[in-house]
This record gives structure tokens, sequence and C-alpha cells, in this order.
């Protein structure tokens, strides 16, 4: 039996939660939080590597990332849907693992992958709270969940410091070799130093939004609530 887990981050893909909020799930590991990661496809219609690449990958990656728990529901990839199986499904694992915290993707994105995920978790993480829909596992439904929004043209609800983690999410990032390993389409597969250069300028522009060198972009469709206005922590001036 999985022990609870504290946070659970919900992706499409392998490597997407070290592009997107890596970072944070590494700090909040440090901190002694139980962290995973819960990918719905492996990955396989990736132009380079094959399904059994991309878990090995990821395993290697879940190591940097500190993690306490991954695994992959084996939905196909690219071809992602709503179906009220797929909801059912996640549904119970999410009553397995217990989070009290759940990131998803932004609900607006490039791929179809993405945007369903979102969906997809959001109406499972309502579904395993309820009692009836499966026997064997008790309900649970996550207090939180947060969208992670590094590729979203949008303000962000809060942004997470993660200079200190930003090079161990790299490290995480890097292990899938199949995907980033640069080769004869540079447009297509950019080389180490240019993927470098990409994610530094993403989690530059969030860090100095808060004062700091790096950080990761975070949205809450609802209000964050705040008791003591005089320990808010980013200057105005």
């Amino acid at each position: 039996m999985t022990e609870a887990l504290d946070i659970l981050a919900i992706a499409a893909h392998p490597d997407d939660v070290e592009q997107t909020c890596g970072g944070t799930l590494i700090k909040m590991a440090e901190a002694g939080y139980r962290t995973g990661v819960l990918d719905l496809t492996a990955g396989e219609m990736a132009t380079r590597g094959s399904a059994e690449t991309r878990r090995a990958e990821a395993e290697e990656a879940a190591r940097h990332l500190l993690l306490s728990w991954r695994g992959n529901m084996g939905f196909p990839d690219a071809r992602l849907e709503n179906t009220l199986a797929a909801r059912l499904s996640l549904a119970v694992k999410i009553r397995e693992l217990k989070p009290r915290v759940v990131i998803l993707p932004y609900w607006q994105g490039r791929h179809p992958d993405h945007y369903r995920a979102s969906e997809l978790g959001y109406e499972a993480c309502f579904l395993a709270g309820l009692k009836k829909i499966d026997e064997c596992t008790e309900p649970h439904r996550p207090f939180k969940i947060l969208y992670s929004a590094a590729y979203a043209p949008v303000a962000p609800s809060f942004v997470v410091d993660i200079t200190r983690q930003f090079e161990r999410r790299m490290a995480a990032l890097l292990s899938y070799k199949s995907q980033y390993g640069g080769g004869d389409r540079p447009d297509l597969f950019p080389n180490e130093a240019e993927i470098r250069e990409r994610l530094a300028a993403i989690a530059r522009y969030y860090g100095n939004l808060i004062g700091v060198r790096y950080g990761e972009p975070f949205v809450t469709r609802e209000t964050m609530r705040v008791d003591d206005i005089v320990a808010l922590s980013v200057r105005s001036l």
C-alpha cells in the first residue's frame, strides 16, 4: 500500500513536470513533504524514443526530483481523451495516493494532451471524493488544486522561488536524453546549451517578478488568503 502523498503532480507526458514545476517539487521534498508524479501517458508518440526508453528516463528524473513516488497511467499519447473510464481510473489512483495538493497543467495550451490532462485531472479529483464510485478504496478529495503556468500567457497567482533547486531541476529534465540530445534538426531538437538558455530565461522572468533569480509560476482558480499583510515578502518599491 502506497503511503499518502502531500503533493501529486499530474502531467500528460514524462518530462512535462520537469519543465513546469520540477523545482517546486524538489523544494517541497527538501522541506520534508512526500511528493509524487503521475504521468498519464508514456509519450510514445514523440518523434524520438520508445515508451520503454521514456519510462526509464522518467525513473532517472524522479531521483533528481527527490520524488517519493512516480507512476504512469498508460493512457494513449497524442490521443488522450476525457472519457468516463479514464476519469474513473484516475480517480481511483488519486484515492490510493491521497494527495493533499494536486498540481495540474494549465487548462489552456498548444498540445491537446496538456489541456485534456488538466480537465481530466480536475474532474478525477472531484470524483475521487464520491463514496460510491469504487467500493475497494476510501473516498479522498485533494484540498488544493494548483495549475503550473510556466508556458501560459497569464499573470500567476503566485511564484515559487526555485533558485537553489534550478540546477537539480535541469538535471532531471536532461535525464530525457532521447528528447534533449540535439541532432540534425536543431529547430526540433535543441542541444543542451540551448535548452538551458531557454528554461533559464523563463525561470529568470518569473523569478524577477518576486525579486529572486529563478521562479516557477502557478495559478489558482480561487482567491488566495493572507492573514498577515506585514509579513508579505515581495517589495512594492
